[in-house]
């Protein structure tokens, strides 16, 4: 059989990925995500439900069914059925479908201690199912369950059984790594005895991906001739999951050079989709539609992109809808700022810059997370920021509870002044207030009138945002509004007000 220049994907996110632990789709997600893998991602075919499993589930495949019937795509939607004479083709019928992928077994031992039949027994009765469904319309494909394994201690036994089933109009004979136990060579040299004594059928593998090898093995069972390969968005499926569909669509395409039908620029949108509905996170460093795999960390590869793509390799964001960023923390350099303030169109000059990058630096040592959305509030308070130090705060302890009184322990200079003390107050910033009045009282400062107080992150920021307080203040017959940038709040507030004690300093100096 001569090798695939096009190679078929069949997603089982809706089947085998509802087999990963508490993961459920609700009708409507279950319809929502077929339809963008039919119609936005164009994947060639996709398995959607197990028969018999549930009215919940009979209406979801039935609804989708109706959808693709008018879409034109309904030979492209594929139930999972049983060898049970009529039950799981007339639950099929009924939802309106046309493709059944019955479950027979593809090992000696599943036949024998399973079923404690023989596999002549076996095979008559997967005759008689196939049959009665292709009365019914339906196109049949077949699993060999646990063929991988099947394969290894009984070959002929396999052999047996599709040289009795060649003849029975199966459209695909799909074979699963149902425990994931294969190696790349052993499925390369397995699947390539297959193809050559069959070859005129048309054969699937279904890896699984215990031993982290599910893309590697599909890589390698195309090599061997397989025509199609099963995947799920995300790595779903049961224990450690199926093959990912996205690492296996971008593999074929860029290491063996053939062509899948799909549109790789919806692919991330899909991950997320399916992201919310199955509620199983993926990692940041997820190949591809992982939050971080576009983003630069090291100054080092920033400055080799400005100077000529040094660090950009065939997967490129563009290519699937994205954008590369730069990271901002300890590790950024000169480039890393340039590329972000760049994407903002903020212009600083040589001197700003390297206050704003040792700003991140130092917030990188301190394990804040720093995004682009942050570095606007970095500029202001940097750029708001004079040469005015008569107050530093050095130390600052800050204790606040339920239904308790806050209290804050501080360390500050006044000018060539060290001084120690402490205060108490509705909440941490209160308390830092009566700390550093006493502080204060002993230079002959008089503390403004707090007017406004407002907290708040950069839209879309996270939990671990920086946060920017702006305080504004009684001036004499005006206001003032200091501002300060902290990924504590509390502190933020802190920084706002430091700045105003050194700007009512300066203007009294």
């Amino acid at each position: 059989m001569a090798q695939q220049s096009i190679i078929q994907l069949m997603d089982t996110t809706l089947r085998d990925g509802e087999q990963t632990q508490a993961v459920s789709f609700s009708p409507a997600e279950k319809v929502s995500i077929g339809k963008a893998l039919l119609q936005k991602l164009k994947i060639d075919r996709i398995e959607v439900a197990s028969a018999r499993v549930s009215e919940g589930e009979k209406d979801a495949v039935t609804k989708l069914n109706n959808w693709a019937l008018k879409e034109g795509l309904l030979e492209r939607i594929e139930v999972l059925g049983f060898v049970d004479h009529t039950l799981s083709v007339d639950w099929i019928v009924d939802t309106g479908g046309k493709v059944l992928n019955l479950l027979s077994k593809g090992s000696l031992k599943h036949c024998t201690e399973q079923l404690g039949k023989t596999l002549d027994e076996h095979i008559k009765d997967v005759k008689q199912t196939i049959e009665y469904a292709q009365s019914q319309g339906l196109s049949v494909n077949i699993y060999l369950e646990d063929w991988s394994n099947g394969y290894k201690d009984s070959p002929e036994y396999v052999y047996d059984m599709l040289e009795k089933l060649q003849d029975s109009g199966i459209a695909h004979f799909m074979l699963p790594d149902t425990l994931g136990v294969m190696s790349p060579d052993e499925v390369f040299d397995s699947l390539s005895d297959m193809v050559k004594r069959f070859p005129d059928l048309q054969f699937d593998f279904h890896p699984h991906n215990d031993y982290g090898l599910a893309t590697a093995n599909a890589v390698y069972a195309v090599k061997a001739g397989v025509c199609a390969i099963h995947c799920t968005m995300n790595c779903l499926g049961e224990r450690a999951g199926n093959a990912s569909l996205t690492e296996v669509a971008v593999v074929l395409k860029d290491k063996l050079g053939r062509q899948v039908n799909i549109d790789e620029s919806e692919i991330h949108n899909l991950s997320q989709l399916v992201e919310n509905f199955s509620g199983k996170r993926i990692a940041d460093n997820t190949p591809i539609v992982g939050a971080d795999v576009f983003t630069q960390t090291s100054g080092i590869h920033a400055d080799g992109d400005k100077k000529g793509g040094l660090y950009i390799s065939a997967l490129t964001p563009e290519r699937f809808a994205r954008s590369r960023s730069y990271a901002l923390g300890k590790m950024s350099g000169k480039a890393s700022l340039a590329k972000n303030l760049e994407a903002m169109d903020i212009e600083l000059d040589a001197d700003q810059q390297l206050k704003l990058l040792q700003r991140i630096v130092r917030l990188g040592d301190q394990k804040a997370t720093i995004s682009a959305d942050d570095l606007p509030f970095i500029i202001a308070d940097l750029l708001e920021r004079n040469d005015y130090n008569y107050v530093e705060l050095l130390n600052c302890s800050i204790n606040s509870g339920l239904e308790l009184e806050s209290t804050v322990s501080i360390r500050v200079r006044v000018n060539d002044n060290i001084y120690k003390t402490s205060g108490s107050g509705n909440g941490g910033f209160d308390a830092f207030i009566c700390a550093m009045k006493k502080v204060l009282d002993k230079e002959n400062f008089q503390f403004p009138e707090l007017l406004d107080y407002q907290l708040r992150i950069p839209p879309g920021g996270q939990t671990s945002a920086l946060t920017e307080c702006t305080v504004t203040w009684a001036d004499g017959e005006g206001q003032i509004a200091t501002r300060g940038v902290n990924a504590n709040q509390v502190l933020a507030g802190i920084g706002a007000t430091i700045r105003m004690i050194n700007l009512k300093l300066h203007q009294s100096a």
